[in-house]
């Protein structure tokens, strides 16, 4: 007995629990972060999940993970972000004179200002109650992992003084890459919710539009993010520092996407790409929705979500749409609520929620009709499923524009959509090979790297837990100023040395022609 427990012992895998404070985002950032945390718990690591009051999709209650709540709002509660964006879809819709564009951009802009004030709000809460910060302190974490299109957890790491872990695609100056890396203009486009609609080649006057929302993004970082964490930070962390600096000094940048989705650009060692890493193969339908799906012959099927924020259109628009999808053969799974469609056909099924990742990876599946959201865009890659795109908001129209230049995705605009285009864009996408045949090429490319996307973000975010940080990675480019960063110092005094040269030696050959004269 003796012998045979020693031979198990010398079997067994080793394994290395941490433990971990998650500081999520709710909606749909959530579903993503969720994706990681469910992960690490299966792995034998801890999980402690920060939350607010008012979290929407964060439950209080999971076998995952623990929760703190917090007695604080994140202006982040359901009924106010349905608010939100059922103004944001009106107005995509309206053609509206420039005036009213700008007045809206300047809604939009008080809206993530008073966002981030109530982020900051929650935060000079737990810095200030003593007992919380002291819990925090003695339950010894191994790191913070964090989302740092808000600044909550970025202040709260460097707080508690650990380890800063992100799950990254925004922060809160905008697309992560610029926080972090070197990213020329000239062939770097910046991400925006103007549909600018610039790749990598830009003629002259593309690079000037570029140039123009690079600076429009500088405002809103003025407007919006600086006057809300400049002032936090000087009072908590000393009135050296910069916001921007507590961010460019995390450990490890997990980084939402890759280069079958982003550009070619310049990147840093503690960027690593995990693009898909919440997907997975399709697993069994339902029987009542795999009878559905194999009903539809040669057909397939058409699958339809606009991601969990938005579950449903204005009234004229699902009519439009369900009397388009009347007219195709394919059968139709819509996620759906409010009010039936009159139009709607008997080919189309309405579902309050639907098994996305399942659903893209069936072989019936011919098409995706989506928002442009990020975890959606990745499942159709993965899965290799055209798309045909409704874009309403915040990244989604620039998303599709990345997915229509390479030939996988047609992009409608919300405000022009009725039946006919509606119709004309699914028959496009479902009869001309060309982009199921580019998206099966994307999907290869995408799914032919040596280590699994989920599994490369579980080895850097145990990485940092062994090595208590990864400051090896970390340039010390983001501790310069502009003008060091730049060299303008260096070439201020090189040319100063030029030009006190050239002056000292005019001075003598006037000097000398003045005595032989």
């Amino acid at each position: 007995m003796c012998l045979l427990l020693l031979v198990a012992l010398l079997c067994c895998t080793p394994v290395f629990g941490g433990k971990v404070l998650v500081v999520p985002v709710d909606g749909s950032h959530w579903v993503n972060m969720r994706v990681l945390v469910e992960e690490l718990h299966s792995r034998g690591h801890e999980i402690t999940v920060l939350r607010p009051s008012d979290a929407w999709y964060i439950k209080a209650h999971s076998p995952f993970y623990k929760s703190i709540t917090l007695n604080s709002s994140s202006g982040f509660s359901e009924e106010d972000f349905g608010l939100f964006t059922a103004h944001m879809v009106q107005q995509r819709r309206q053609k509206t004179s420039v005036w009213a564009r700008i007045a809206l951009e300047y809604q939009n802009l008080l809206t993530y200002y008073e966002m981030n004030k109530l982020m900051a709000e929650m935060v000079e809460q737990m810095f200030e109650n003593r007992t919380l910060m002291q819990d925090l302190k003695d339950s010894n974490y191994d790191l913070v992992l964090t989302d740092p299109v808000f600044a909550a957890g970025v202040l709260l790491a460097h707080r508690l003084e650990l380890p800063l872990v992100f799950n990254v695609r925004w922060t809160v100056q905008g697309e992560a890459h610029f926080a972090i890396a070197p990213s020329p203009l000239s062939y770097i486009p910046i991400p925006s919710e103007f549909p600018s609609e610039l790749t990598d080649k830009m003629s002259f006057m593309q690079r000037v539009t570029n140039m123009l929302v690079y600076f429009y993004t500088r405002f809103q970082n003025w407007y919006v993010s600086d006057p809300v964490y400049e002032p936090f930070v000087h009072k908590y962390f000393g009135p050296d520092v910069h916001y921007m600096e507590l961010f460019q000094a995390a450990d490890i940048w997990l980084m939402r996407n890759d280069f079958t989705f982003e550009f070619p650009r310049p990147t840093m060692p503690n960027v690593v790409y995990m693009s898909g890493f919440q997907c997975k193969p399709s697993r069994p339908l339902s029987k009542e929705l795999e009878q559905f799906v194999q009903s539809s012959g040669e057909h397939g099927v058409i699958i339809m979500t606009l991601g969990t924020l938005v579950a449903q259109l204005p009234e004229d628009i699902t009519e439009e749409i369900a009397a388009a999808f009347a007219q195709v053969p394919q059968k139709v799974i819509w996620r759906h609520s409010g009010k039936q469609p009159s139009t709607l056909g008997n080919n189309t099924l309405l579902v309050d929620w639907l098994p996305q990742n399942d659903l893209l990876g069936h072989p019936q599946t011919k098409l995706f009709v989506a928002h442009g959201g990020t975890n959606g865009l990745q499942e159709a890659i993965y899965h290799g499923v055209p798309l045909l795109g409704l874009p309403l908001m915040f990244d989604q129209q620039d998303n599709f524009f990345r997915m229509e230049v390479r030939g996988v995705a047609k992009v409608l605009d919300i405000s022009t959509v009725n039946r006919e285009v509606f119709l004309q864009a699914l028959q496009e996408l479902l009869y001309q090979p060309k982009y199921r045949e580019n998206m099966k090429r994307l999907s290869e490319l995408h799914r032919d790297q040596p280590m699994k996307p989920m599994d490369k973000a579980m080895f850097w975010i145990e990485f940092v837990m062994r090595h208590r940080g990864a400051k090896h990675l970390i340039t010390e480019s983001y501790k310069l100023s502009k003008i060091q960063y730049y060299c303008i110092d260096v070439a201020v005094f090189l040319l100063t040395l030029g030009f006190t040269y050239l002056f000292h030696s005019c001075c003598e050959c006037l000097r000398f022609f003045s005595k032989i004269s």
